[in-house]
């Protein structure tokens, strides 16, 4: 069976990655909705990001997390798309008007993953080697328990960023195992990094879709696919980060965790440097997901300082 126009059209980056994260989520909602699985009911559309096109310059200096939902989100406004999928990592904690985030599917590995061709571990880099990475998180943390190491710069796709660490430009990399395990490329991983050694950056490995409010047609197929259990934990990660200001100019960690009805969160804000760091840890029921991530925030607000954060924004 085929449909003549589309029912609904999926807006998406155009990275390796983004695409095999929409991919994902046409074939979850084929599986859950039979008419949307004939040929041509959904229809996926790239948009170029401003952070797709400037690939030259580290995130904080060209604006933050932003810079990979804006075309997408005016997109949508416009009646473009019905549906935009996104990594959660990068999507900012205030949604624009007219914008809703019904549906986190089912998370992914939360781990970091540490790349190398010449060392098994991050411990076991020699003094002086240089790790790309374009995450100040994870610059951060390195340098908190390796503070020899040089951090670079270091964009780019997953693909990208493989073959400049094969070519010889950095000693090591970190990326995220998820998008590895999305690719098919989890065989480049080295070690994987446990969350006790290197706490992810908020919502890391999950996926969420955006879509109008409103649009009860796409409200309805988002609802069969949503994840109760990886929506709560990415509700509380994200009601860190909101109280803590976060982007991508700011290195700041979260990682909720389910175990029946109890939700454990650790949180934890850096220095760029790796020289300051403040970490916290709140266990309580999973219904008090946002508050819990607001109370850790406040807590390690109140440790920093007023200071804290405009030092690292200067």
């Amino acid at each position: 069976m085929t449909t003549k126009h589309p029912i609904l059209r999926i807006g998406t980056r155009g990275s390796p990655l983004a695409l095999a994260q929409t991919h994902e989520t046409r074939d979850r909602l084929a599986a859950a909705w039979p008419p949307l699985a004939a040929a041509g009911a959904i229809e996926i559309e790239v948009i170029k990001t401003t952070g797709d096109l400037i690939q030259d310059r580290p995130l904080a200096e060209i604006g933050g997390k932003g810079l990979f939902t804006k075309e997408l989100d005016e997109a949508m406004l416009s009646g473009r798309i019905h549906l935009a999928v996104h990594s959660m990592k990068d999507v900012p904690t205030v949604l624009p008007d007219g914008i809703v985030l019904p549906c986190i599917l089912p998370r992914e590995d939360v781990r970091d993953a540490f790349i190398s061709l010449k060392a098994k571990s991050l411990a076991e880099l020699p003094e002086g080697a240089v790790i790309g990475s374009a995450s100040l998180r994870r610059g951060a943390q390195i340098l908190n328990r390796r503070p020899d190491l040089k951090v670079v710069n270091f964009r780019g796709n997953v693909q990208t960023r493989l073959r400049k660490l094969e070519e010889g430009v950095v000693d090591a990399t970190l990326l995220a195992m998820a998008g590895l395990r999305r690719l098919g490329l989890s065989r480049h991983v080295t070690a994987a990094i446990e969350a006790e050694e290197m706490l992810p950056a908020v919502a890391q490995g999950a996926i969420g879709i955006t879509c109008r409010a409103g649009d009860d047609a796409s409200l309805t197929y988002l609802a069969a696919l949503n994840c109760p259990e990886s929506q709560i934990r990415v509700t509380a990660e994200r009601a860190f980060l909101a109280r803590l200001d976060g982007s991508c100019r700011t290195p700041i960690a979260a990682l909720a965790e389910l175990d029946g009805d109890t939700l454990t969160l650790r949180g934890l804000i850096i220095s760029p440097d790796g020289k300051i760091l403040h970490a916290t840890r709140r266990t309580g029921a999973k219904a008090a997901a946002a508050a819990m991530g607001t109370d850790a925030a406040e807590e390690l607000a109140g440790l920093a300082g007023p200071g804290f954060f405009d030092q690292i924004k200067k």
